[in-house]
């Protein structure tokens, strides 16, 4: 199975559980919130109340009752959160976490049986459960309302008009031996008109999928540190950023140098 339908797969299975807290992370302009409408998309269904809070309302859907905050009046997150809580819904989308306060209504709201979808800026997935306890979240809270973390970047696609195969320095190729078979191909382009000359056309998300297995929600509880978590994640077949990167490369959606240029560090 291909890198990127496993974590596709990956997301879906922490959307299929009934409650807890899914987190969407990466820098701004990563195609975080474009993540979020389609896990909305997932979840909606005419049996469940899905209540949402963004700042602003970037897409209006059907089947969903969207919450636009407005902190001029006093309706922050945590504001608009509370107040929601109190209307019974299933599921929840917050459209950022910028907040002790909004985080701990989020966990506490995936710890009562609601699940609850938003986002936290940190650069990869295992980053986020330390960042929660530097907001001031018990470890065995974070442990026990956490589903998954799905971190992304988004790289440009290689135009198909100009699509050539490339040769890669071998001092590149050395560095990437762990990650690639032998005799591997990668592509550029070369540039056209249709992509004026760029090579590029269009952009591609790449990301990786932590899923929280009872094994690593116990390294959490205990407050491990971040590099027994990541030890643990890799038992359970974590597949990083990096790797889903080139395996696009690979596959002839982007180039290797742009995977290293965003996902590399």
């Amino acid at each position: 199975m291909q890198v990127w339908i496993q974590s596709y797969n990956k997301l879906l299975k922490g959307l299929k559980e009934h409650f807890g807290i899914i987190l969407v992370t990466g820098p701004t302009g990563s195609g975080k919130t474009t993540t979020l409408y389609g896990a909305l998309n997932e979840l909606r269904n005419v049996e469940d109340k899905v209540i949402t809070v963004e700042d602003p309302v970037e897409y209006r859907m059907n089947l969903i009752q969207q919450v636009q905050v407005n902190p001029k009046v006093g309706l922050s997150f945590a504001d608009a959160l509370r107040s929601i809580l109190r209307q019974d819904p299933d599921k929840i989308m917050i459209g950022e976490i910028r907040d002790q306060e909004t985080l701990e209504i989020a966990i506490k709201a995936a710890l009562t049986g609601h699940m609850v979808i938003s986002t936290l800026h940190t650069n990869d997935s295992i980053s986020a459960i330390p960042r929660m306890v530097d907001m001031g979240i018990e470890n065995y809270l974070i442990s026990g309302a956490l589903v998954a973390i799905q971190a992304q970047r988004l790289v440009r696609k290689i135009c198909n008009k100009c699509k050539v195969i490339e040769k890669i320095p071998s001092s590149t190729l050395e560095e990437l031996e762990n990650f690639i078979p032998e005799n591997s191909v990668f592509y550029k382009g070369k540039g056209c008109k249709e992509c004026n000359d760029t090579g590029y056309m269009g952009r591609e998300m790449i990301c990786e999928v932590l899923n929280v297995t009872e094994e690593l929600s116990s390294l959490i509880a205990k407050g491990a540190p971040k590099d027994a978590m990541l030890e643990q994640a890799t038992k359970d077949v974590f597949i990083g950023i990096f790797e889903n990167g080139i395996q696009k490369a690979l596959d002839g959606i982007t180039s290797i140098e742009e995977v290293l240029r965003v996902a590399k560090g």
